[in-house]
């Protein structure tokens, strides 16, 4: 059943008015919903309403309450992907894959090997969020990853927000994901953040930084070289299959 995204202040008592112009659009005209059909809409509590249609006009919808459910469709590990920009078709990749995946948040950063300018990380901030937006609609997520905008290693290393730190590094010779995942202790508000570079890996530079730093693990994807987004998805899926209800 399609679901859609409206605000508590939509609702009034077992009434749900639809008035959201990209709403209505695709509920009447893309769909074309009848009234006595229902839907399925989620406001920002991640509380789910099953509803049915009541009328439609040529603004809005007006719906009525017939069950309500707490949503449940969403991770509960905090996880977090710290990514290197790529270029355009692959970092569209990584942004729809990574909300299905159910990333919290997304922070593209430039790296010492990035081949995309800061300047055109900047400008694609609000199209990638759109990107995740509509990646939410399609897996059936309750709430909407957050992309933020372009940092540094630098940056995000001295970040306090993150308990544990896992960067992929190519080529190490310190422990294997699994290894890491299945010796740390996480607990429910345990933030993770994973880390993930660019075609080109981590300047030496860059290991340095990640070795200094506390609770930062560099790890191994394994005995093959990944492209980037590939290395996302892999991280990623390990990540939730080994800590996820852990």
């Amino acid at each position: 059943m399609p679901h859609f995204f409206i605000s508590t202040g939509d609702i009034n008592q077992d009434i749900i008015t639809v008035s959201d112009k990209e709403n209505f659009h695709h509920i009447a005209r893309v769909l074309r919903s009848k009234v006595g059909e229902t839907l399925l809409l989620v406001d920002e509590n991640r509380t789910q309403y099953k509803v049915v249609i009541q009328n439609i006009d040529s603004k809005s919808i007006t719906t009525k309450v017939v069950e309500t459910l707490k949503a449940n469709h969403c991770l509960d590990l905090s996880l977090y992907l710290v990514q290197s920009v790529l270029k355009t078709d692959a970092q569209n990749f990584v942004m729809q894959k990574a909300t299905e995946l159910g990333i919290k948040k997304i922070i593209p950063v430039i790296t010492d090997n990035s081949v995309i300018k800061p300047s055109v990380a900047d400008s694609k901030i609000d199209k990638w969020q759109k990107i995740a937006n509509e990646a939410v609609k399609q897996c059936e997520r309750v709430d909407f990853p957050m992309v933020e905008q372009r940092t540094t290693i630098e940056q995000v290393l001295n970040n306090q927000d993150f308990d544990i730190k896992i960067a992929c590094v190519e080529r190490t010779h310190t422990m294997t994901l699994k290894e890491c995942l299945r010796n740390i202790k996480i607990k429910s508000d345990t933030k993770i953040a994973v880390i993930i570079g660019p075609e080109g890996g981590f300047s030496a530079r860059e290991i340095e930084l990640l070795n200094r730093h506390e609770n930062v693990y560099k790890v191994s994807l394994g005995k093959m070289i990944l492209r980037a987004e590939t290395a996302v998805i892999s991280a990623l899926s390990n990540v939730i299959y080994e800590l996820e209800n852990d």
